[in-house]
């Protein structure tokens, strides 16, 4: 009889050990992540811009860094800033998109800023392609990004601007604000893309 006790403990033991690392693995990986890839296609702000582009956000875990990629054509040659903005828009109404993503409420900076706006990207640069335009090819990695949670940029939106971010770096309320990019030549609403 203490033979057939003595087996059915190991037995429920057994059973519950493997119940609390299954778990364990379940909690630890996560697989409650349901969002890892986002897109935003582009719509100028002005209905004579040759503007075009499709932008794409990639996450591998909900506390991974994001990867934003994507091509934009008809820009000016040059640098121009590039921002999440705190509301989604709709066609080329960039300016409903509001000032950018700042949960914070810090000043603008740059993407290895000490305090910066959520939405704070950067620069990307506008290659000359030959047609008097140029086209910019769009590759960041940041942290401070994500899609889903507290910090998710799903339903805001992306702003091309004229000019160059100054990061922050100018020496003027517009540069703390906006980074004195300019005006805001394309916007995209980001939604989730399976």
């Amino acid at each position: 009889m203490k033979c057939v006790v003595y087996v059915l403990a190991a037995i429920l033991f057994m059973g519950a050990g493997a119940l609390i690392a299954g778990l364990s693995v379940y909690y630890t990986t996560e697989t409650s992540y349901k969002v890892s890839r986002a897109k935003c296609v582009l719509t100028p702000s002005s209905a004579d811009a040759k503007i075009n582009g499709t932008i794409f956000f990639s996450q591998k875990t909900e506390k991974s860094e994001v990867l934003v990629t994507g091509n934009i054509t008809g820009l000016a040659v040059g640098m121009h800033g590039f921002h999440v903005h705190k509301y989604g828009v709709t066609g080329g109404q960039c300016t409903a998109a509001l000032g950018h993503y700042n949960p914070d409420n810090y000043n603008h900076g740059g993407r290895n800023s000490h305090e910066r706006h959520v939405g704070d990207l950067g620069n990307i640069e506008s290659v000359s392609d030959g047609s008097g335009t140029g086209t910019a090819i769009v590759h960041i990695t940041d942290r401070v990004i994500s899609l889903s949670g507290p910090r998710s940029i799903v339903g805001r939106s992306i702003v091309v601007h004229e000019k160059k971010d100054d990061l922050g770096l100018g020496g003027d309320q517009g540069s703390v604000t906006t980074g004195n990019a300019g005006a805001r030549l394309a916007c995209c609403t980001i939604y989730i893309f399976p």
